[in-house]
């Protein structure tokens, strides 16, 4: 009797397993015709800066979207290095996550390609790893940002890029269980990503060729040790270029506006000495945050740090150019009352801030000296 009932039981599953084999066959054949895919689109809007001048960069836009098919991506995209054609430092650079360090780098090898307000930076899988994890789209997002606030201002060259109209696309394909990811960076639809006023690569090209020849002129002028090299290249700056008061014409924000148009904010300033710096072979960053001016006003401000023979020094080339009432001229000394100053000095008015848009990446700066270059 005991064998006739184990006879029975063992029947019963057997039968059971068939079934259940056939089922997952027929369901597996029709996955195969009619694949799933996750749905929804998500956009996040950028958010406006708490400071003006980070106000070109606010938080990128991520985009997610499903695909038609599964993706044909070679193995060679696993493992996506670029290699950076920047000609600086890149301070910021270093102090970014792995995949940071990816979109940054992809940007960097693409300077040229990305005159043209369309082209797409396309990493493959290179972050499948991260995206299947359950907050993994959250941690690319957040570094995203990081990356474009770090080649945002370690590459003042880079002045025809509106990061605000660049999108991260990440588009996901679902077979069964079954997921890819293929991450690339391009523009929205037929709108560019290119900041106010280029609209070609020609353009772009012709404002680069004008910065190259002002930038050849500084350079192959300068003369002596750093000391004299940082100090001609302030001074340069000082002489040449105009504070915008209108905050309302093209280009004071960047490079462009500043060597070219000779008119620009602070931002300009700041980003055309580190780019000058930077091709005098010179150890240069870009420094965002607060200033008191001589109203004892709070504004949003940005300087440099320069290393000078292995000692961090302050340089505020729009302080050192103020606007002169009823005309007239500096002396020497009121031209450089904010340059190569140490801690002691510039923390009575200036106050840094790493946090270049709410929420982002808080960055280091360079340890200044305490005391004044002397």
């Amino acid at each position: 009797m005991n064998n006739n009932f184990i006879t029975v039981v063992l029947s019963m599953l057997i039968l059971a397993l068939l079934v259940c084999l056939t089922v997952f066959g027929v369901n597996a054949y029709k996955e195969l015709q009619n694949p799933t895919y996750t749905t929804g689109v998500e956009q996040l809007e950028g958010e406006s800066s708490s400071i003006a001048i980070r106000e070109k960069i606010e938080t990128p836009k991520v985009v997610e979207q499903t695909s038609d098919e599964i993706p044909s991506i070679s193995n060679n995209d696993n493992n996506i290095t670029y290699q950076s054609s920047a000609n600086n430092t890149r301070y910021f650079y270093n102090q970014l996550d792995e995949y940071s360090k990816i979109i940054y780098d992809g940007m960097a090898s693409n300077v040229d390609n990305l005159k043209t307000g369309t082209y797409t930076i396309r990493f493959g899988n290179a972050f499948s790893s991260l995206l299947s994890k359950n907050n993994g789209d959250q941690i690319l997002e957040t570094s995203y940002q990081s990356a474009i606030e770090a080649f945002t201002y370690d590459n003042p060259m880079v002045f025809y890029l509106d990061p605000t109209k660049m999108f991260l696309n990440i588009k996901t394909t679902t077979r069964g269980n079954n997921k890819k990811f293929e991450v690339s960076l391009k523009n929205s639809g037929n709108e560019k990503y290119l900041a106010k006023g280029f609209e070609s690569e020609e353009q772009i090209n012709q404002c680069q060729a004008e910065i190259e020849q002002i930038k050849n002129q500084v350079i192959n002028q300068l003369s002596g040790d750093t000391y004299k090299k940082v100090r001609q290249i302030h001074d340069f700056l000082v002489e040449n270029l105009e504070y915008d008061q209108t905050v309302s014409n093209p280009n004071i924000y960047n490079l462009y506006g500043a060597l070219v148009n000779r008119d620009c904010v602070c931002e300009g300033y700041a980003k055309a000495f580190k780019y000058l710096s930077d091709e005098a072979g010179l150890n240069c960053v870009i420094i965002v945050g607060d200033a008191t001016n001589s109203k004892g006003q709070i504004e949003n401000h940005a300087w440099n740090y320069v290393d000078l023979d292995g000692t961090w020094y302050a340089i505020d080339t729009t302080w050192d150019d103020p606007i002169v009432q009823g005309g007239g001229r500096l002396s020497y000394s009121h031209k450089h009352k904010y340059f190569l100053k140490g801690l002691a000095t510039m923390n009575k008015d200036h106050t840094p801030n790493g946090q270049f848009t709410d929420g982002g990446k808080i960055f280091s700066y360079p340890t200044i000296s305490n005391s004044d270059y002397r």
